[in-house]
C-alpha cells in the first residue's frame, strides 16, 4: 500500500512525469526544470484540497487539519534509459537517488513557502504558542525529517509548514500507459508485447521508447538492445528491493512498487526478500513469483503459464522476450493477423497451438499461453 492513511483521511495524489526531465543529448537530467514542476505541483495539491467538495464532515476535517498530499512519479525506468544507466545498477541507483532527494527537498520548501503565504496545517498549530513549537519540535525531529538539509528544518520550526506528508509514489498504472511511459517506479514488464482485442486479433507492440531509440539508431537490432533496457524479469529481486530503498529514504509516506521473482522461488527466498526491503527501511512491498497464479495477465513467454511439469516448453528465442498482454482495445486496424484468442483459432503466440478452452480460459495447447478469460 502506497498511502497509509489515518481515519477519514483523503487520498490525494499526482504525479510527474520524469521522462520529460532528460536531456536527451547530454544523456543526463534538468534538475532545474524538476524543480520548478516539483513546486508547482505542490502548490497545485494543496489547492486541490481546498477545492474539494467533500461529503462527509469527518473527511473535511481531516483533510484540512493535515492537508496531506502525494507527489508521485511515472517514468522512471525512461529516465535511466535517456540517461544510459541501468535500472538496479549501482550507478542507476546513485542518479536514482539524486532525483529523489530533489524532489523531497524541494517539495517541503516549497510547502514551507506556501506555510508563510497561507499558514501551517492546522494539526501542527497548539493552542498556545509553546504547544506550537513543541509540535514543529517534534515534527523536525522525527526519522524522515532527520534527513533533510537543516534550512530545511529550521524554517519548519519557525513558520511551519503547510502539509504535513507530501510525497507518494502510486502505481500510475492508467496515467502512465496513456502518456507512454514506464509506470510508477516501475521497469518496463517488457519491450516488446503482443495486445490482444475484442475481434480476437493480435498485435505485436515495442515500447515507444524502445522504438524511438531504434529511429534514431537504425544500425542497430531490436535485439541486441543496450545493456540499460532492462525489464522487470531480468533483473534479480534483490536490485528490484534495493530501488525501492533507496526511493523510500525520500518518501514520506509509501510506495507501490513489486518485486519480481522467477518461477520457482522459494518460500525462503521470498522471505530473504521481505527481510531485505525491512532492512533497508521500506515501509512496505510486495513479493510476485512468476507463475504463482492459476492465471496471469502478463507473462514473459506463454510457455511459462504451463503448470503442466511432465509437458516440455518449446525454447525461447533469443535476444529480449515478449510477453502476451491481454487486455481490451478496439483498434485493430494496424495489423492483418487473422489468428486470434477464441477456441478453434491457432494461437497467435507461437502460431503451432490451438485455442481450447482449459479450466474457464482459452488457452494454446502447445505452448499453454492463457489468451483468453472468463473468469
Amino acid at each position: 500500500m502506497e498511502q497509509p492513511l489515518a481515519p477519514f483521511s483523503v487520498c490525494n495524489l499526482a504525479a510527474v512525469n520524469l521522462a520529460q526531465f532528460a536531456d536527451k543529448e547530454n544523456k543526463t537530467v534538468d534538475f532545474e526544470k524538476l524543480k520548478q514542476t516539483v513546486e508547482v505541483g505542490v502548490r497545485m495539491q494543496d489547492n486541490v484540497i481546498d477545492a474539494t467538495p467533500y461529503f462527509l464532515e469527518q473527511n473535511k476535517k481531516q483533510a484540512l487539519g493535515e492537508r496531506r498530499v502525494g507527489l508521485g512519479v511515472m517514468g522512471l525506468a525512461d529516465l535511466l534509459i535517456y540517461c544510459e544507466k541501468k535500472y538496479g545498477s549501482e550507478e542507476g541507483n546513485r542518479l536514482v537517488d539524486e532525483v529523489f532527494e530533489t524532489i523531497a527537498v524541494t517539495a517541503y520548501r516549497a510547502s514551507v513557502e506556501l506555510s508563510k503565504e497561507k499558514g501551517s496545517f492546522p494539526f501542527l498549530q497548539g493552542e498556545t504558542e509553546g504547544e506550537t513549537n513543541r509540535l514543529r519540535e517534534a515534527f523536525i525531529n522525527t526519522g524522515y525529517m532527520s534527513k533533510m538539509p537543516e534550512d530545511v528544518r529550521q524554517s519548519i520550526k519557525e513558520n511551519g509548514i503547510r502539509n504535513s506528508h507530501l510525497l507518494t509514489v502510486a502505481p500510475t498504472g492508467s496515467t502512465g500507459t496513456m502518456v507512454g511511459v514506464a509506470t510508477g517506479l516501475e521497469p518496463y514488464f517488457s519491450f516488446t508485447y503482443y495486445r490482444s482485442g475484442r475481434l480476437g486479433k493480435f498485435i505485436e507492440v515495442k515500447a515507444e521508447i524502445v522504438q524511438e531509440y531504434l529511429d534514431r539508431n537504425p544500425e542497430i537490432d531490436s535485439d541486441t538492445l543496450p545493456e540499460w533496457f532492462v525489464s522487470s524479469m531480468e533483473l534479480a529481486p534483490e536490485a528490484h528491493a534495493d530501488v525501492q530503498c533507496v526511493i523510500q529514504r525520500w518518501i514520506d509516506s509509501s510506495i507501490s512498487k513489486t518485486v519480481n521473482a522467477p518461477r520457482g522461488y522459494t518460500v525462503d527466498q521470498v522471505q530473504g526478500v521481505y527481510e531485505r526491503l525491512y532492512k533497508g527501511g521500506a515501509k512496505g512491498g510486495t513479493v510476485y513469483v512468476d507463475g504463482s497464479r492459476d492465471s496471469q495477465v502478463l507473462t514473459l513467454k506463454a510457455e511459462e503459464n504451463s503448470f503442466d511439469e511432465e509437458e516440455t516448453a518449446p525454447q525461447a528465442p533469443q535476444g529480449k522476450k515478449p510477453v502476451v498482454l491481454v487486455d481490451t482495445i478496439q483498434d485493430v486496424r494496424s495489423t492483418d493477423v487473422t489468428i486470434g484468442s477464441e477456441v478453434g483459432n491457432t494461437c497467435p503466440v507461437c502460431r503451432k497451438g490451438t485455442v481450447k478452452d482449459m479450466g474457464g480460459c482459452n488457452t494454446c495447447t502447445n505452448c499453454g499461453a492463457q489468451l483468453k478469460c472468463g473468469l
